[in-house]
C-alpha cells in the first residue's frame, strides 16, 4: 500500500500546489483546515516551504535554490532585502539578532519566520531577479550542487557550470520529474579537487577522461541520513558533457519507477542500489532508460581530490584568496555556521559590486565566495570592516565549523545547534592549539540523525542526543572521529555516546592533545583515527567540564523558542496573523 504521503501527493502535487498556496496566503493561516495541516505542509515543501516546529505555528522556513551555489549580480541584494523585510520573528537570537540568511550544505539559502501571508510578495521579489523556491524541498530534484567556482577555477578540467545550469533548466518545474518517491540529490564537478562531494549524493558526475576526451564518470546511491550512510557507487559509465542530461533523465526516471513508494524510510536510491548492485543498475539504465550505447568509465581524477579529505594539502575548502583562470581572484569568506545577518548580506552585495563583478557563490561548507576581484582591488576589499567578521583567514576551529538548523526551528532536531557550535568554535579557538601542520580541522554538529550538517564526513562528528547529568535530563552529543571524502572516503567512527553538551569542548581539547602526543611522524588526524581501534580512540576523547559555559543544556526541544525569555510552550505567541499578532485561541 502506498504511504499516506503518496496518497496526499496523488491528490495535489508539483506545480499545481502554487495555486493553492496563493489562495491560502490570501485568506490567511486559519484557511488551512486543521485536519489537513500535515498534508498541506508536506505539499508546501515542493515550493521550498517547511512549517517550523511546535510552538511556532503559522511560521515557515523558506529555502531558495541556487544551482551550484551561483548567485548572479543583483540577486544577493534582493536576498538580503527579503530577509530584512520578511524574516523577522517574535523573538531575537542572542548570537545573531533578528533577520538573517542561512547558507546551507547544499549551496542554498534558508530564511526563517516567514509568514504565509507574505509569500506572494516574496515570490514576486525573488522571481523578478531570476531566483525561486520551486523544488527546493519535496520529493523531486533538489538544488544541484557542485564546485562553487565552476567556470573560474584553475584546477578545472571540465567547465561543469553550463552542465549544472542545463540540468537545472531541464528538470526544475518539469512535471515528468515532479513526483519522485523521495528527494533526488545531484552533484556535478569538473575540477580535480572533489568539491562536488559526489560520494554523498544520489547521482554524481565526476570529471574523467575517455579516449582523450573530457567528460564525467557516473556514481549512484550516496547519502548520509537515517544512521545508514552510503557512498555513491561506480556504475562503470562515462558521459560527455552533452549527454549528462540524458543520463540524468534516465536515472531519475528509473528512480521514479522503481523507488519504494510504500515505505518512505526505504525510498532512496541508495537502498535500491543495495538491492540491485552496480551491475544491474547499469544494465537497467542501459536497457530501459537511455537510447544510446553507454560508454564504460573513463580515467577519473579521484587520486587528486583534496576537498574535505583531511590531507592538509590542496583545497580542503574555498576559504581564502585564490587566483582564477582569467587572472582575477575569488575571495572565500568564512561564515561561522553559515549564518549571516540581513544587513551584512546587503553590505556584502554592495562590496561584491564595488570590488568584483557583483556575483557571489555559496559553498557546501556554508561559506560564501566573492568572485572576479581584480588583483588591484584585493587589498581594499580585504581591508573592509565587514571582513573582520567574515574573514578569509579564520582560525581552523572557526573555519571548520558546520551546524544544522537545530531545535531553534526544526521539528526533527533533538538539541540546539547553531549557537552552541558558535560557542564551541570560539572556546576552542581561545583554548586549543592544533599541531602546526594542521590548518584544517572540521567539526560538524547535527541535531539528529537526518545528518543535514553532514557529520559523518568530519574530523569530529557531533550528533544530537539526550542524557542525564546530576540526575537531570540534559542535551548531549554522540562523538565520532575521522570522517572525510577524497580518493579513499570513509565515514566517522562513533566512539563516545551521549556526552553532556557542556563536556564536549573539554573532550575535543583532550582529543587534540592526545593526538599530538601519540601521532607518529607527520600523521594526519584522519590517518591517525583510521589506524586505531574504537576503544583506543574512545580513551583519547576524555569528556570533561571546563570553564566553557553552555546555556542550552535544558530540553530546548520542549521550548517554543530556545532563546526566548519566557520559553515555555504556553508563552508562545503562535499562531499569529499576517502582521504577527496572536490569533484568538480555539479554547
Amino acid at each position: 500500500m502506498p504511504s499516506k504521503v503518496e496518497k496526499w501527493k496523488d491528490e495535489v502535487y508539483g506545480n499545481e500546489i502554487r495555486e493553492h498556496l496563493m489562495e491560502f496566503a490570501e485568506q490567511g493561516w486559519d484557511a488551512i483546515p486543521e485536519d489537513e495541516h500535515d498534508a498541506w505542509f508536506e505539499r508546501f515543501k515542493w515550493w521550498g516551504l517547511y512549517h517550523q516546529r511546535s510552538g511556532q505555528e503559522s511560521y515557515f522556513m523558506m529555502r531558495i535554490g541556487t544551482p551550484n551555489g551561483v548567485i548572479k549580480p543583483g540577486q544577493l541584494e534582493v536576498i538580503g532585502e527579503v530577509a530584512k523585510e520578511y524574516a523577522s520573528g517574535p523573538a531575537d537570537n542572542p548570537e545573531f539578532g533578528d533577520a538573517y540568511c542561512d547558507w546551507t550544505t547544499r549551496q542554498s539559502i534558508q530564511l526563517h519566520w516567514i509568514k504565509l501571508e507574505d509569500i506572494p510578495e516574496i515570490f514576486e521579489k525573488l522571481e523578478a531577479v531570476g531566483l525561486g523556491t520551486q523544488q527546493a524541498c519535496g520529493d523531486s530534484w533538489r538544488n544541484i550542487v557542485g564546485c562553487p567556482v565552476a567556470g573560474k577555477d584553475k584546477h578545472e578540467h571540465v567547465d561543469a557550470w553550463p552542465v549544472a545550469e542545463d540540468l537545472h533548466e531541464t528538470f526544475k518545474g518539469n512535471d515528468d520529474y515532479s513526483n519522485l518517491p523521495r528527494k533526488w540529490k545531484v552533484a556535478i564537478a569538473g575540477c580535480d579537487e572533489g568539491c562536488g562531494q559526489g560520494d554523498i549524493n544520489d547521482l554524481a558526475f565526476e570529471p574523467a577522461e575517455k579516449d582523450g576526451e573530457l567528460g564525467f564518470n557516473v556514481r549512484i546511491g550516496g547519502g548520509l541520513s537515517r544512521k545508514e550512510p552510503r557512498l555513491a557507487r561506480d556504475i562503470d559509465v562515462w558521459v560527455p558533457p552533452e549527454q549528462a542530461a540524458d543520463v540524468a533523465h534516465g536515472m531519475s526516471t528509473l528512480f521514479r519507477e522503481h523507488g519504494d513508494r510504500e515505505d518512505r524510510f526505504n525510498a532512496r536510491i541508495k537502498f535500491l542500489m543495495d538491492e540491485w548492485g552496480p551491475e544491474k543498475m547499469r544494465s537497467v539504465l542501459q536497457e530501459e532508460y537511455v537510447d544510446f550505447e553507454l560508454e564504460t568509465a573513463g580515467e577519473d581524477m579521484r587520486d587528486q581530490y583534496s576537498y574535505n579529505t583531511g590531507s592538509q594539502d590542496g583545497h580542503n575548502d574555498h576559504v581564502g584568496i585564490h587566483e582564477q583562470k582569467d587572472g582575477n581572484y575569488y575571495v572565500g569568506l568564512n561564515v561561522l555556521v553559515g549564518r549571516m545577518g540581513a544587513d551584512d548580506v546587503i553590505e556584502l552585495a554592495e562590496l561584491a559590486d564595488e570590488y568584483g563583478s557583483g556575483e557571489v557563490r555559496l559553498t557546501q561548507r556554508q561559506n560564501i565566495i566573492v568572485t572576479d576581484v581584480p588583483e588591484e582591488n584585493l587589498d581594499a576589499f580585504t581591508s573592509e570592516p565587514l571582513l573582520e567578521d567574515y574573514s578569509p583567514e579564520p582560525s581552523p576551529f572557526m573555519r571548520g565549523s558546520i551546524a544544522c538548523t537545530g531545535t531553534e526551528y526544526c521539528s526533527l532536531s533533538i538539541v540546539e545547534t547553531k549557537n552552541r557550535q558558535v560557542r564551541y568554535a570560539r572556546w576552542l579557538k581561545d583554548n586549543v592549539e592544533l599541531p602546526e601542520d594542521h590548518k584544517d580541522f572540521h567539526i560538524h554538529l547535527s541535531g539528529c540523525t537526518a545528518s543535514c550538517a553532514q557529520p559523518q564526513i568530519a574530523d569530529v562528528s557531533l550528533r544530537g542526543m539526550k542524557t542525564r547529568k546530576d540526575g537531570e535530563p540534559v542535551e548531549a552529543l554522540d562523538i565520532g572521529l575521522g570522517g572525510g571524502l577524497g580518493d579513499d572516503p570513509r565515514f566517522a567512527d562513533w566512539v563516545e555516546m551521549r556526552v553532556p553538551a557542556d563536556e564536549v569542548p573539554g573532550a575535543i581539547k583532550n582529543l587534540v592533545n592526545n593526538f599530538e602526543d601519540a601521532r607518529e611522524g607527520g600523521e594526519t588526524f584522519r590517518d591517525f583515527v583510521e589506524d586505531r581501534d574504537e576503544e583506543t580512540l574512545a580513551e583519547m576523547v576524555e569528556p570533561e567540564e571546563t570553564d566553557y559555559h553552555d546555556p542550552y543544556m535544558h530540553n530546548t526541544k520542549m521550548t517554543w523558542y530556545p532563546y526566548a525569555e519566557d520559553d515555555d510552550m504556553q508563552s508562545s505567541p503562535a499562531p499569529t496573523d499576517g502582521s504577527g499578532e496572536p490569533l484568538p485561541s480555539d479554547d
